[in-house]
């Protein structure tokens, strides 16, 4: 009978199981490079495995005439959407606040004014260099709709039976006052003195007057809930708008950014559009 033998079979021969681990080590190394972020482990600028560039915050503080609350409140927009991680941070006030402000040594980065004398007070005091102007603002006479004291000329804003309100001769809008004032030669019989044009305005909106004086893009803003009583004296006097860069500012280059901007096709759109003249 005839016992057929079967020969057992060898482990795993040494060249075949060298190459079975080195395929494997190939194939680790490979996946862990995909999987590697594009920066490179530890590289600054980097979030995670994402490679994404982490942004910086920043905050840019504009000081600003009251006047131009809703024109640089628009600007702010379009800035901080063109400067990734920066939020413009604005304070609107009169501008002899403004002015004493940064003059006391409070933080700001850009100074707009309505007029010069407080610029050049800030400059004068070396907060501020180079101003530059960027637009220009008159007076008008206002009054609740249906006008009813009757207010139909500069001369009846001096009839002692009217409520009139102006702004301080502290701040521009009551300097510009007292100018127009002389050279209209009549004495306004003024209720109160307001620290801001803002401040006049809502006195009058809110019928606590019977007329005040505000800037005509302030008028313009107000709409329907004011009437404007055109009277050729107001426009004999123009204040002028200059803005500055701080000498405190926190970063100077986005600081002239912002005023590129507003001196630039797309600020003066936007401040023509709410009723400033051109600079």
């Amino acid at each position: 009978m005839t016992r057929t033998t079967t020969t057992p079979r060898p482990a795993a021969r040494p060249a075949r199981r060298a190459l079975a681990v080195a395929t494997t080590v190939l194939l680790t190394a490979a996946l862990a490079a995909c999987a590697a972020p594009s920066g490179g482990q530890g590289t600054p600028g980097t979030a995670g495995a994402t490679g994404t560039t982490a942004v910086e915050e920043q905050t840019l503080t504009v000081l600003a005439a009251a006047s131009l609350r809703d024109v640089f409140a628009e600007l702010a927009q379009d800035f901080e959407t063109e400067h990734d991680g920066v939020t413009v941070a604005l304070s609107f006030a009169g501008s002899a606040d403004l002015a004493d402000q940064l003059l006391a040594g409070s933080p700001g980065d850009v100074f707009a004014s309505a007029d010069t004398t407080n610029m050049d007070r800030v400059v004068e005091g070396g907060d501020a260099a180079d101003p530059v102007v960027f637009a220009t603002n008159t007076l008008t006479v206002v009054v609740p709709p249906d006008n009813p004291g009757g207010v139909t000329s500069f001369a009846d804003l001096a009839r002692e039976d009217l409520k009139v309100v102006v702004c301080a001769v502290e701040v521009p809008c009551g300097a510009a006052t007292a100018k127009v004032e002389a050279a209209a030669g009549t004495t306004i019989h003024r209720v109160s003195e307001e620290a801001s044009v803002t401040d006049v305005l809502a006195k009058v909106t809110a019928d606590e007057a019977d007329a005040g004086l505000v800037y005509v893009t302030d008028a313009t803003l107000a709409g329907g809930d004011v009437e404007v009583v055109d009277v050729p004296e107001t426009k004999s006097v123009v204040n002028t708008y200059p803005i500055a860069v701080t000498s405190g500012a926190a970063d100077e280059t986005l600081a002239r950014e912002w005023l590129d901007l507003v001196t630039g096709p797309v600020g003066q759109a936007a401040l023509a559009k709410a009723g400033f003249g051109a600079p």
